[in-house]
């Protein structure tokens, strides 16, 4: 048993992860400012002995006892993280700091949840992770871009500096039960819309490809990454090579809700990525790992979750 620190542990992803540790017999700490994070996600933990929740914002110290650490603290929608920017930035960059510092002071294991936009507007297609990207440093999207960035930037200085074990993995499009309903991410927008019978947004002609990653496969990546010898340090790509239009998806998602929805167009927002895909060989040969379920599956499993949210009044 190790005693694990869940930073963001409330959020989407982070409320996924912290149930998978908990299985495994671990105690596990989460930790959250409850930002975009919610105790909803994490409130059928709170009866387990072995889990703990505090409110904390990790761009302030935190002195805790703790064997490993998963750094996942950042809004991670464009909404929120452009809603306060600077503080987004001092999210990514500050918190890596102060998680890297806890790690140093514990000789504790420590990840860190990167993403695919360090990657920018991608000039190589699909993107592996030698490839530096095509990042615009001073934009609208670039206190997230940036901030991560930097934060991987500190990853690898703490560990080759002050020997600090890490692990540094680049999250593509992911989703599934318990994403924010408003948080402006496409697979939300687009589910909740067509719930709703809304038309469902579009931007520019819809022809911007993603790749999505059902939220267990992404956890189970984690899981491996982390439990990988310690020469193994990343940054490695977690996410689905599958690639699909935007237009596909939306289509996809009125197919699965039988929803009345029409498509509309609205103008491109800057910086927004023409094309995203993960190049997941360093996953394959290193972690034996790649996603398993099938877009159609965990669209069904997701659009059931905000269903039951949207019949409770709760989006």
């Amino acid at each position: 048993m190790k005693r694990i620190l869940v930073t963001g542990g409330a959020g989407f992803i982070g409320s996924h992860l912290c149930e998978r540790l908990l299985d495994q017999g671990h105690e596990v700490l989460c930790v959250d400012n409850f930002y975009t994070g919610s105790r909803r996600n994490v409130a059928h933990l709170l009866g387990d002995p072995s889990f703990e929740l505090m409110r904390h914002d990790v761009t302030f110290p935190l002195f805790v006892e703790v064997d490993e650490i998963y750094n996942l603290a950042c809004p991670a929608s464009p909404i929120h993280y452009q809603y306060d920017p600077v503080q987004t930035t001092k999210t990514s960059v500050h918190g890596a700091i102060n998680m890297l510092g806890l790690a140093k002071r514990r000789r504790a294991k420590i990840f860190q949840a990167s993403t695919s936009e360090v990657y920018g507007d991608p000039t190589i297609h699909p993107q592996p992770e030698a490839y530096w990207g095509n990042v615009n440093p001073i934009g609208l999207r670039s206190c997230y871009d940036e901030g991560k960035r930097c934060a991987e930037t500190l990853f690898f200085d703490y560990h080759r500096q002050h020997k600090v074990r890490i692990k540094v993995a680049r999250i593509f499009n992911t989703y599934g039960p318990r994403m924010h309903p408003n948080d402006g991410r496409v697979v939300s927008n687009f589910v909740v819309q067509a719930l709703k019978g809304e038309p469902i947004t579009l931007y520019g002609e819809g022809l911007q490809t993603r790749s999505f990653c059902y939220v267990d496969d992404l956890v189970e990546g984690f899981l491996r990454l982390m439990n990988t010898n310690d020469d193994v340090t990343g940054p490695i790509n977690l996410g689905n090579p599958g690639e699909f239009t935007i237009k596909a998806l939306a289509e996809r998602v009125i197919a699965l809700t039988g929803s009345p929805s029409t498509l509309e167009y609205r103008p491109l927002p800057a910086d927004d990525p023409r094309q995203r895909q993960p190049d997941i060989a360093k996953a394959r040969e290193l972690l034996s790992w790649e996603p398993t379920i099938a877009l159609d599956q965990g669209l069904s499993k997701t659009i059931a979750y905000f269903d039951d949210l949207l019949r409770s009044g709760v989006a």
